[in-house]
């Protein structure tokens, strides 16, 4: 009887006591992750291209003291930008074959250099090689009538085609992106 008791004593303590081992999570990042995808309908399943980026705030400082012109950038916060094409397009009028690609600029006054570069999961652009570039073309540069505090990445849809579109505080900067069919 004792042994039975002891024995339920011990279970009813395993029972109550020991604690589930639970993943820890982290906060919310700063800079957020997003995707924006072309086709944008979210009901069209076979896409031509997906941008993942993360999108940090400008709050209160300036473009130019985050992305300085005339130096390459990420294009983003964290990890490089990455751009998957599932079928071959022309990117700023350059063929582009389907593939995964890091993309990075070099924000200017007029025009930014937007680059396709090969080399995938980098962190910022302090392992950018030019030698992994697989096309750089110019992307115009606009200004929107909305300031944008958080960095964003869309597709703005035409017929049979769609402008990339980078757009961070009043800078809108456009790429032409169409499939080769």
């Amino acid at each position: 009887m004792k042994k039975i008791l002891t024995l339920s004593a011990v279970i009813v303590c395993l029972v109550f006591t020991t604690t589930a081992s639970a993943q820890k999570f982290s906060g919310l990042d700063k800079s957020p992750m997003d995707v924006a995808a072309y086709p944008t309908s979210y009901k069209v399943a076979e896409k031509i291209a997906k941008v993942s980026y993360s999108r940090p705030q400008l709050k209160g400082r300036s473009i130019a003291e985050l992305a300085p012109a005339g130096a390459v950038w990420r294009t983003g916060a964290n990890e490089a930008v990455e751009v998957t094409f599932y079928k071959d397009v022309t990117f700023g009028g350059s063929a582009v074959k389907a593939g995964t690609y890091s993309l990075f600029t070099i924000p200017g006054a007029k025009e930014w250099t937007v680059i396709l570069n090969s080399k995938l999961n980098q962190w910022g652009a302090y392992s950018y090689d030019e030698s992994a570039d697989i096309v750089r073309v110019k992307g115009t540069v606009s200004s929107g009538s909305e300031s944008l505090d958080a960095f964003s990445i869309a597709f703005k849809e035409s017929d049979k085609s769609a402008d990339l579109v980078i757009g961070w505080g009043t800078v809108r900067v456009a790429v032409p992106v169409a499939t080769t069919m």
